[in-house]
């Protein structure tokens, strides 16, 4: 039986429950839809203009990418291709329907030796070198708090809001290793740990960095 982890289970286990995963066969991984439709509404109920979440798939022994061989979208009735990425992110639809007709995600990975598992991940949308200024760092870093506690639910993040980490800023994944003369900066090879402060609210003042950003997560601490 594949278990869906998640890159903050530490908080998402404790608080919403995990999506029902089963095989059909050895080759195949397969997930009810549902639980991709209660995040995706979270985020389509949300005043987000960057964050949203994404699903992968990955290996559970290695955390390494389930490349997908092909996948399918199932319901008792009909059946659609399912749209993925060539580094295993599932770009499914938010549709209702599929909801209300218990639909079931099913993927053939390309290695049949993968042991799958679902990963979901929050992260930028639409955010670039652009974008690098601290006011929109600062939108950002609220938006991914703002996030992960809907996704908590209101019992914890309302009256048990000591079990989610400790959120310290952003993540910045870049193509090549960079370096970045700025305190709030902690770079290692291509990955900087930027911490935001409530100074950067209104403060435009933007960070020239030439090297292409590749994604934004949230810096979690704990």
């Amino acid at each position: 039986m594949n278990n869906p982890v998640f890159s903050f289970s530490y908080v998402i286990a404790t608080v919403i429950a995990l999506l029902a995963t089963f095989n059909l066969h050895a080759k195949e991984f397969v997930v009810s839809y549902d639980g991709f439709y209660d995040r995706l509404k979270v985020v389509n109920k949300g005043d987000f203009q960057f964050a949203q979440v994404n699903f992968y798939i990955t290996d559970i022994a290695t955390n390494d990418e389930c490349l997908i061989e092909s996948g399918r979208i199932i319901t008792e009735r009909e059946e659609f291709a399912l749209n993925y990425t060539e580094h295993a992110q599932l770009l499914l639809p938010y549709d209702k329907q599929l909801d209300t007709n218990k639909a079931v995600v099913v993927i053939e990975p390309q290695n049949k030796n993968h042991d799958c598992q679902l990963k979901l991940q929050i992260e930028a949308r639409e955010f670039s070198n652009s974008n690098l200024n601290k006011h929109q760092l600062y939108q950002l870093d609220q938006e991914f708090d703002d996030l992960l506690s809907d996704l908590s639910g209101f019992f914890i993040s309302k009256l048990m809001s000591f079990l989610l980490p400790e959120q310290k800023g952003v993540v910045l994944t870049f193509s090549s290793p960079v370096t970045i003369a700025d305190p709030a900066f902690s770079c290692q090879d291509a990955i900087c740990h930027v911490s935001v402060t409530d100074e950067w609210e209104d403060d435009k003042f933007a960070f020239d960095i030439t090297t292409p950003l590749l994604k934004v997560t949230p810096w979690i601490a704990k």
